[in-house]
């Protein structure tokens, strides 16, 4: 199935660049290496002027050998390496999978795993693929629900709603696929993607922790980099070649597309481009929502995040079963915190939100100077201060509630069994996404898998500090369900209580107990005499009070973005690249380095010299002995360019990413892969909100570091001769 329109009718040629017309125009006035591109731009972007070798249609086009057909959304993304679905990702992203496979006997975090036979690879649990098959713009069809009168709420909802409907109509006449309608533009432009959607991965090569995160949480967003962060999965199908869940029947899939592995790497100055599916950013939104988010919520994250990664690095001493229980959820959360603080840094130095608040001031003397501008649109940015200063007020009832479902793990689970009781019994187009047919299996598995890594006095040091944070909450704030805690004279004495009476009383944490509740219907789960789903209900009126004042912020906030990218569009004279939103695009740079401080220059390549010179022998900065076996022989095989000492490690280029390009191929002028994307420095986490040619430089492991690993240190010669390297 090529890329091309969705339409069951007879081929267009023509369609495919409809997209581009009708969503994106012509982009004019950017830099070339600043932006995450859709793919069907890439024809407009004279990549051969920027040194690209080969056609631009050999990376996208109706062809099924474009080389986005190689490229493959893993929860991050991660690209084919052979015929036979081997997948190259990062070693933080298969991190929960080997997470979810260890155990105190087969510790796969600190010692890795190698199968060497298809039969002993293990299933990745939780992982799934998709690739991009096609897609099409319904931006018509989406917004032809907005009707006038229609509520915010509403407006958000009806919204909603098509969206589903869409995405059923599209799976319906494309069975065995997954589809997804993505928001481009905010209120203005929407896209249906159909995607191949694998549901049998396996891991087959994951170094051990100290090479694949060697740095740790110290090296995180930092540059020199010696991360060797890679790993190896792959890809299943049935026999007959569909979709299917793990089974050991199953056979290795095979790509339309693989991409051909350089081992040469690549130099300083060489031009690179990434494919990949980069998650969120915000650079359309206004000094609004970016001081909001300065002000307000990234520091509230940040410290909370620090808060519960104490606390777990704590808990994880007594024992490494407790460690692996405790180790994904330290890594996600530190490293949401370090970027998030990197993010209030940089925004401070770089005066993000003040140089936003200038641009919409001339923007708004640009609308005052016209009487037509002026009667369209004079309020603009009044009512967007209106909106954002109501976030602001709902923010702290707002976050404990999140918090509470997010990090207390039996409080979630009870809330999400007893939601999906009331969402199950309504049409499958009206449900929450997470309880509709084509997700709630998956809902389900990923309760099954937390189950697993849970940890009672974790959970209960969580949800004690978050009661304390509801007692403080003003008077017209407060939980009616803790109200025992917020008037007692001693509420730290009430809360022990509480919490006591609690896991007393609850069988959430028992397997059997969640997998029969899931097909109870909400009446009797409120008989089930369990004191967390009883906390569920008493907190659900809550939940969707909270849920509904968000769709009316969104149904308030969409339309308003739709018109003030249209006014900037006519001020500028020219059109937009939409936000990320982890559909497959572009970005392009140079293998560069870059001044961080004054007198300060950081070259681009780090190599092997400085893994060793950085090791300590105490965790993170724990070499394997081997790797100082292999480097006192000089045993670097062919990965030793003639002008290094020894085997390149990481690389550094100004290509534009942000999360979700993690894994994202690092490939060269002429296609072929040189590295495995996995970081930003600490410069640049302000991507989200801005790009900058001084300060956003993107880092990989090199192509070199990763074959030298698997080859010499791993023993994993097989891999190489699988992807025709040796």
């Amino acid at each position: 199935m090529s890329l091309k329109t969705l339409h069951h009718t007879k081929p267009n040629r023509r369609a495919l660049p409809i997209l581009a017309v009708a969503v994106f125009a012509l982009i004019l006035g950017l830099r070339a290496d600043e932006g995450m591109f859709p793919v069907s731009e890439i024809s407009r972007l004279d990549l051969k002027a920027r040194g690209l070798e080969i056609d631009p249609a050999r990376i996208f086009s109706e062809d099924e050998s474009s080389l986005i057909y190689a490229i493959v959304q893993v929860g991050a993304t991660g690209s084919f390496v052979s015929p036979e679905g081997l997948i190259l990702t990062n070693h933080h992203v298969a991190f929960g999978a080997a997470q979810a496979a260890s155990s105190t006997e087969n510790d796969y975090i600190r010692d890795g795993f190698l199968a060497r036979s298809h039969s002993a690879e293990i299933e990745a649990k939780g992982m799934t693929a998709r690739i991009t098959e096609s897609f099409r713009d319904v931006s018509a069809e989406v917004l032809s629900v907005v009707r006038p009168g229609l509520s915010p709420e509403a407006r958000t909802q009806a919204i909603q709603k098509k969206r589903n409907e869409i995405v059923a109509a599209a799976e319906k006449a494309n069975p065995g696929k997954r589809a997804e309608v993505a928001e481009m533009f905010a209120g203005k432009t929407y896209v249906l993607f159909l995607y191949t959607h694998l549901r049998d991965i396996r891991l087959v090569y994951v170094p051990p922790r100290s090479i694949g995160e060697f740095g740790g949480e110290t090296d995180n967003w930092m540059w020199p980099r010696h991360t060797g962060d890679f790993s190896f999965l792959r890809a299943y199908v049935a026999p007959d070649g569909s979709p299917a869940a793990f089974s050991p029947e199953n056979i290795p899939y095979r790509p339309k597309v693989y991409l051909e592995v350089e081992p040469r790497g690549v130099a300083e100055n060489d031009f690179v481009f990434l494919l990949g599916y980069p998650g969120r950013t915000f650079r359309h939104r206004t000094s609004h929502y970016l001081a909001y988010e300065e002000e307000v919520r990234m520091p509230d994250v940040a410290d909370w995040y620090a808060w519960q990664i104490a606390l777990m690095e704590q808990m994880s001493d007594a024992g490494r079963d407790i460690a692996i229980r405790h180790a994904g959820r330290i890594k996600g959360l530190s490293n949401t915190m370090k970027n998030f603080r990197g993010k209030l840094k940089g925004m401070a130095r770089v005066g993000i939100v003040e140089n936003k608040r200038a641009e919409e001031k001339a923007l708004q003397t640009w609308i005052a100077s016209d009487t037509k501008r002026r009667a369209a649109a004079g309020d603009l940015f009044d009512t967007f201060a209106a909106v954002y200063d109501e976030i602001r007020s709902g923010h702290e009832l707002n976050q404990v509630m999140l918090y509470l479902r997010q990090h207390v793990n039996l409080l979630g689970w009870a809330s999400i069994v007893y939601e999906a009781a009331l969402e199950r019994a309504k049409p499958d187009l009206e449900r929450e996404s997470a309880y509709m047919d084509r997700n709630f299996d998956r809902t389900k598995q990923r309760i099954a898998l937390g189950l697993e890594n849970y940890y009672e006095p974790t959970d209960r040091a969580v949800l004690e500090a978050l009661l304390l944070r509801a007692a403080r909450l003003p008077k017209e704030n407060q939980i009616p369900a803790f109200a025992e805690i917020s008037g007692a004279s001693d509420p730290a004495a009430a809360a022990a209580a509480f919490i006591d009476n609690l896991y007393g009383n609850t069988r959430m944490a028992d397997p059997a107990f969640v997998a029969a509740a899931w097909d109870k219907p909400a009446e009797e789960l409120k008989k089930s005499g369990d004191a967390f789903i009883d906390l569920a209900v008493a907190l659900h009126p809550i939940q969707r009070k909270i849920k509904a004042q968000e769709d009316a912020w969104n149904g308030r906030l969409d339309p308003l973005y739709a018109r003030l990218l249209d006014l900037k569009a006519d001020y500028l004279a020219k059109d937009f690249i939409p936000d990320a939103n982890s559909t497959l695009r572009l970005t392009f740079g140079r293998i560069k380095g870059y001044s961080p401080a004054d007198a300060v220059y950081y070259h681009p390549v780090t190599t092997l010299t400085g893994v060793l010179e950085k090791t300590t022998g105490v965790e993170p900065f724990d070499t394997p002995e081997g790797i100082f076996d292999l480097a006192a022989a000089r045993d670097f095989g062919p990965y030793k360019p003639e002008n290094r000492d020894s085997v390149p490690v990481c690389i550094l280029y100004d290509a534009d990413t942000t999360g979700g390009n993690s894994g994202s191929p690092v490939l060269d002028a002429r296609g072929r892969l040189v590295g495995v994307n996995f970081d930003r420095t600490y410069e640049a986490t302000i991507n989200d909100f801005a790009w900058s040619a001084d300060y956003s430089r993107s880092i990989s492991v090199d192509i070199r570091y990763v074959l030298w690993v698997t080859e010499k240190f791993g023993g994993a010669d097989f891999l190489l001769k699988e992807m025709n390297v040796k």
